[in-house]
């Protein structure tokens, strides 16, 4: 499974942005998949996770102003960012678990896949 990430760019403190992770093949199959991000200095950490059956994972600090979606159509993962604040600039990582894995949705081991991940930076 391949996974590229696109969305990621530069918006004032409080807009919104949408990633995308477009996959190479069917994410029907794949039980966990997520948003990581990882800012300069810091430890990589998961900010949204949705299953196949549709129960999502929120990190507390994005709870209310983050939505992950999935599009299993079209093999598409999103992240609908808004009021974006100074501390969510990083770099942006989508993950999946293998295919046809059953895996807990907050375990960094149960990704297997990843992205090179897109930039998000917020100005104030």
């Amino acid at each position: 499974v391949q996974l590229v990430e696109s969305g990621g760019g530069l918006v004032q403190a409080g807009g919104s942005l949408r990633l995308s992770c477009a996959a190479s093949g069917n994410i029907f199959n794949i039980n966990a998949m997520g948003w990581y991000r990882q800012a300069p200095g810091k430890e990589r950490e998961l900010v949204a996770a949705i299953s196949s059956g549709g129960s999502t994972y929120y990190a507390d600090s994005v709870k209310g102003r983050f939505t992950i979606s999935r599009d299993n159509a079209k093999n598409t993962l999103y992240l609908q960012m808004t009021s974006l604040k100074r501390a969510d600039p990083a770099m942006y990582y989508c993950a999946a678990s293998r295919p046809y894995h059953i895996v807990g949705l907050t375990t960094t081991a149960s990704y297997e896949y990843w992205g090179q991940g897109t930039q998000v930076t917020v100005s104030s």
